[in-house]
């Protein structure tokens, strides 16, 4: 049986600014870094066998503080990717999220944030993640879960989502209900041969608010 251990990065310098992030490559807070250690702790009775990050340096920050708190070895085999990198915000890239909700309404600023195919200008939408993140998923992480080997995963919000639509086989309207917060760790288990996981647990770090 392999396990697939996901951890959405901790809180970015972008983040606590209520900025739109994604491709801009910001580093951790001191309370980001801090975080990645206590969600270490969280899943110090698990030892991974290799780890996959984005190719931004907040996943590979979080990375860092998770292998410390948990104690798994801080050269652990890994590898960053940019398929795993987070949704392209295209036009409202730096811009405060909430200073453009006042500017859009609800509903627009809901689907750009939530939908499944909600467009967003020069960006990504959450279906254009999932066309990226999961083939790279099934091509590189899958086989060694297959391996049973445990693969520690440190993504981004919209990465993670638009692969949980897939392993929980979440239809498209249902989309917007689909969430991974902040000091959530997500643990699947894949049987052997098996596309779909077998089951799932989700552990809770407690940690303090975040802007998301």
């Amino acid at each position: 049986m392999g396990q697939l251990i996901i951890v959405r990065h901790a809180e970015s310098e972008w983040n606590l600014l209520g900025k739109w992030t994604g491709l801009t490559d910001v580093h951790l807070t001191e309370k980001g870094r801090s975080d990645a250690i206590k969600m270490g702790e969280n899943i110090a009775d698990l030892a991974a066998d290799l780890a996959f990050t984005s190719a931004l340096i907040r996943t590979q920050e979080t990375l860092d503080g998770v292998l410390s708190g948990s104690g798994m070895p801080s050269d652990l085999a890994r590898r960053a990717a940019s398929e795993l990198n987070e949704r392209d915000y295209g036009d409202l890239t730096g811009k405060n999220k909430w200073e453009v909700q006042k500017e859009i309404g609800d509903d627009a600023f809901t689907g750009i944030r939530r939908g499944w195919d909600y467009p967003v200008p020069g960006g990504e939408t959450l279906k254009d993640v999932y066309d990226r993140a999961l083939p790279y998923f099934e091509a590189e992480i899958l086989p060694r879960l297959h391996d049973d080997r445990t693969v520690l995963m440190v993504a981004h919000g919209n990465t993670i989502r638009a692969l949980m639509k897939h392993f929980d086989q979440v239809a498209d309207e249902d989309v917007a209900g689909l969430e991974m917060p902040f000091g959530d760790i997500a643990l699947y288990e894949f049987s052997s041969g098996e596309t779909l996981p077998s089951s799932k647990h989700i552990r809770h770090t407690e940690i303090t608010a975040t802007h998301a």
